[in-house]
């Protein structure tokens, strides 16, 4: 904060007098600066988060497999987004921070339903995109869907960033915190993995 008398008074002395009639200082302690300054980042950060929702919607939505539970995700990672944006020190880097709360926060609802002993029947998720796609491409689409319930969650997310984010090796390292061979590796056997759930009578 920046205390201190605001000067040079310009030559018509417009100070606030006291009772006496003397000029009174005047303090600046910068709050209206600091306020103005956090209002032009919110919205910034609001303008951003706007920008990035379709993608994280997207990516929640295939990540997940399940319509209403990746609605209700990103939802939640929406509000702990604003509640925590100053942490974000990059804009450039929202879709990697974003992507992150939210898995955290799937990572959380998984732990809170086994805790409760609720199970779902992957069946039961497959109503992600095939309401609103052409019935030919509707058995197409929940087989995809059935192989990347296939995957574990990590083998689908590096997929997904890779596949359907287009970050490249490096990229995908940096936001799960994993050495590239790891994302290498993990990509591997998504990739075949998924290959093995699609294409079962496929010669090896």
């Amino acid at each position: 904060m920046r205390w201190g008398l605001t000067s040079p008074w310009p030559e018509a002395d417009d100070r606030p007098r006291d009772r006496s009639g003397e000029r009174v200082a005047v303090w600046d302690d910068g709050r209206d600066d600091e306020r103005a300054e956090s209002e032009r980042g919110g919205e910034a950060f609001a303008k951003a988060l706007t920008a990035q929702l379709p993608a994280l919607r997207r990516y929640a939505m295939v990540l997940i497999g399940n319509r209403a539970t990746a609605d209700d995700l990103v939802q939640d990672c929406i509000e702990r987004a604003l509640r925590q944006f100053r942490t974000l020190e990059h804009f450039e880097r929202i879709g990697g921070w974003l992507r992150s709360i939210l898995h955290n926060l799937y990572i959380d609802e998984i732990r809170r339903r086994r805790r409760q002993g609720i199970s779902v029947d992957v069946m039961d998720m497959e109503n992600t995109s095939t309401g609103t796609t052409a019935p030919r491409d509707t058995l197409a689409i929940m087989d995809l869907d059935r192989a990347l319930s296939a995957l574990s969650l990590e083998h689908r997310q590096v997929l997904l960033l890779v596949g359907l984010e287009g970050l490249n090796y490096r990229e995908v390292a940096d936001e799960l915190a994993i050495p590239v061979g790891t994302v290498m590796s993990r990509l591997a056997r998504a990739r075949e993995r998924l290959r093995d759930v699609m294409e079962p009578e496929r010669p090896m």
